[in-house]
């Protein structure tokens, strides 16, 4: 009797044994990567600025490696930061996702900005932009700005609001949004329609391998 009740405690202590390996290794297989960035708001706070869409919380999960619930944690944490602060942007959770916005009580002086826009020369910024998206539409704002080394999003916005171009679209795999050029920029070309466009590298020197730089990278492609 005593010999069962030994194989009896010994079998339990292999059981338990064997339950803790199984947890121990479920705990490193969740523990979080390193984060690669300064502070898991600092890389939030990249992410949302670089993402054409609105980032749920799974997908800023996912890109920080870290869990869901320290990044929801985070995001709240700017929430509260950026309203306490007063900044002239805040972040909104739109469409299951979360994405900057210009705050409501700054657009006066946004819209002001616009408006004196319209009659404003473009910035080489603007220009080399618009000859991405021209060139290659349509096409993506991560793509461009892979072009152009920069982010785009200050850019993509002016460009919109002089009517020279607009959305298209979106990209089927990454659900990106697309982006082309409109009548009102063939109109201030004087052309007719996008065939009538200039050769590239005639015109544009400094893009001239701008095919070939798009075609490298992968965006999509």
């Amino acid at each position: 009797m005593s010999d069962v009740r030994e194989d009896v405690q010994s079998d339990e202590m292999v059981l338990d044994e064997g339950v803790q390996e199984q947890i121990e290794a479920t705990d490193q297989a969740e523990e979080p990567e390193e984060l690669g960035a300064p502070s898991l708001s600092a890389a939030i706070e990249a992410l949302l600025l670089l993402a054409d869409e609105p980032m749920s919380i799974v997908a800023l999960a996912q890109a920080t490696r870290q869990t869901t619930d320290e990044v929801e944690s985070a995001v709240r944490a700017l929430v509260v930061e950026y309203d306490q602060a007063i900044r002239g942007f805040d972040l909104r959770e739109i469409a299951g996702g979360w994405r900057y916005y210009t705050r409501a009580d700054c657009s006066p002086v946004v819209e002001r900005y616009v408006l004196d826009g319209q009659q404003a020369r473009l910035t080489q910024a603007s220009l080399e932009t618009l000859a991405v998206i021209a060139y290659r539409q349509p096409v993506t704002r991560g793509r461009v700005g892979a072009v152009r080394g920069v982010n785009v999003d200050g850019v993509i916005r002016t460009l919109i609001a002089r009517g020279l171009i607009e959305e298209a679209g979106h990209e089927d795999e990454s659900q990106a949004i697309l982006y082309r050029t409109t009548s009102t920029f063939l109109e201030r070309l004087g052309i007719a329609s996008l065939d009538d466009l200039p050769p590239l590298a005639e015109h544009l020197p400094d893009l001239a391998d701008l095919e070939d730089v798009l075609d490298s990278v992968a965006f999509g492609d």
